[in-house]
C-alpha cells in the first residue's frame, strides 16, 4: 500500500517545509531536521536544501515508514488507517508504533478503540504540545475515514 494524496496532504500540513535545518522544537537541538520533517546524521546546523531535494526525500522517506506500517498491522487496513499510521511512524518512529497500544488494538482488529489512542500520543520531553494535539486530531480523523482536507480542519480544531 502508498500513501494516498490525502495522507500526504496531512503530513505536508503538519511537517510544512524548511529548507534550511532547524533543530528539535522539544530538544532544542538534535535532532536537526530539514525539508517535510527529514532527520539523519547529514542533517546539521546550516544545512541548506532545494525544494527539489526535499520533496525527492519526502518521497524516500515515505517508503520506510509505508515498509513499517505494513510490517507491523497484521489485519487488512483501510487507505485512510494507513495513512494515519504511516504519518504517526513519519513523527513518532516505527519503534514507537511496534510497541503501543494503538497498534495491540489495530492487530485485533478494534478499530474504534484504537482511535482513541491517537490522542494519548501529544506529548515531547514530557509536556503537552499544541501542535502534536492538532496532529494526533488529523490522524484519528484520517484513520475514520476523513479527507486530507477534512482531517487537517479536525486536528486545527483540536488545540
Amino acid at each position: 500500500m502508498k500513501t494516498s494524496p490525502n495522507g500526504i496532504a496531512v503530513l505536508k500540513y503538519f511537517e510544512s517545509c524548511r529548507l534550511k535545518a532547524y533543530p528539535d522544537p522539544a530538544s532544542g537541538g538534535a535532532p536537526w531536521t530539514i525539508g517535510w520533517g527529514h532527520t539523519g546524521r547529514e542533517v546539521t546546523s546550516g544545512l541548506v536544501w532545494t525544494q527539489a531535494q526535499a520533496d525527492a526525500q519526502l518521497t524516500t522517506d515515505l517508503v520506510s515508514r509505508e515498509q513499517a506500517v505494513s510490517k507491523a498491522a497484521t489485519v487488512p487496513l483501510k487507505q485512510g488507517q494507513f495513512d494515519a499510521l504511516v504519518d504517526f511512524v513519519y513523527n513518532l518512529g516505527a519503534g514507537n508504533l511496534q510497541t503501543s497500544t494503538l497498534l495491540r488494538l489495530i492487530n485485533a482488529n478494534d478499530m474504534t478503540g484504537a482511535v482513541k489512542q491517537f490522542a494519548s500520543w501529544n506529548k515531547a520531553g514530557g509536556k503537552v504540545m499544541a501542535g502534536l494535539t492538532r496532529r494526533r486530531a488529523a490522524e484519528a480523523a484520517l484513520f475514520t475515514g476523513s479527507s486530507g482536507a477534512d482531517a487537517i480542519a479536525a486536528g486545527v480544531a483540536a488545540a
